[in-house]
């Protein structure tokens, strides 16, 4: 996102008076309004760098919403995995639903209240899986296995950040991790970074974060993380990664973007049973651009 594309430096100001707070997944303007970032862009990698990905937090009036969104959602399809398979994702197409808009949608992008499907399905079906398919999530998966959608209910980032969902109907972890590192990624996840000339915020620049999340109660103490492992053990944790990295990077192209990527661990994810990473992308100033070298 552009600085011109981002609503509250558009005339007239965005208030409570002409922005107003509705139930359901929010728009960005009551984004800005309601519910401003927590967050800055470093403060959110070094969260993702840290090793602790239940660092990331929406905001808390943002999450009474959902909960109080998600019991409707529940009470409609049954759980929120029916939802999803059969409202919210649309498998190889692009995200027509969403209230909050990419700029890789493009100027001519609208949303709409429908869109068609290849016929209707079973609440909780998934279209099947064809035999020659990749037996886990790759960076050529094909295009009718992945959803890639807006959050529609974002974690708290700063307005030129926008938060992406990657879904697929293959499992991201390969099934045969590295025995040396499997206990690591089955309690941390996967997470990465594309797109900068300057290397991650280190994990000991946390401290100085923690202030940012002092409304949760989050200390050292409570983090729950893996101690840094061999070079080795290292190379293995970026090689399990390197599908998600390499998919990232092919739809964020780096001299235009700068992204943090993460794929959550079991213990930290909303939707179990359904496959999806994360991907925090902000588009980058002309001048950036401009300075990218390939």
């Amino acid at each position: 996102m552009t600085v011109s594309s981002i609503p509250s430096l558009v005339d007239p100001p965005l208030t409570p008076e002409n922005v107003p707070l509705r139930s359901g997944p929010p728009t960005r303007e009551e984004l800005l309004v309601y519910y401003p970032s927590k967050f800055t862009w470093q403060q959110l990698k070094t969260f993702v760098n840290a090793g602790d990905l239940g660092l990331l937090k929406r905001d808390k009036k943002l999450q009474i919403r959902y909960e109080t969104w998600g019991a409707g959602v529940r009470a409609e399809y049954g759980s929120m995995v029916n939802y999803l398979l059969t409202h919210r994702l649309q498998w190889g197409k692009p995200d027509a639903l969403s209230l909050l808009r990419s700029v890789l949608d493009g100027p001519a992008a609208s949303v709409i209240s429908n869109i068609s499907t290849d016929g209707p399905r079973r609440p909780g079906e998934l279209p099947p899986i064809p035999d020659n398919a990749p037996s886990y999530f790759t960076a050529d998966t094909p295009p009718e296995l992945i959803s890639i959608i807006m959050n529609d209910w974002p974690y708290s980032v700063p307005p030129e950040i926008e938060h992406t969902l990657i879904w697929t109907r293959l499992p991201i972890m390969p099934p045969d991790l590295p025995p040396s590192v499997s206990k690591r990624l089955l309690q941390d996840g996967l997470w990465g970074f594309t797109g900068s000339l300057e290397p991650p915020p280190s994990p000991s620049a946390l401290p100085a974060c923690l202030p940012a999340l002092a409304e949760w109660g989050t200390t050292l103490e409570s983090l729950v993380c893996s101690p840094r492992g061999t070079e080795e053990e290292e190379a293995l944790v970026r090689d399990t990664g390197k599908e998600v990295a390499t998919f990232v990077k092919r739809r964020w192209v780096e001299r235009e973007w700068e992204t943090a990527w993460f794929v959550n661990p079991p213990r930290l994810q909303s939707v179990p049973g359904l496959a999806h990473a994360h991907v925090f992308a902000r588009h980058k100033s002309p001048e950036e651009i401009s300075r990218w070298v390939d």
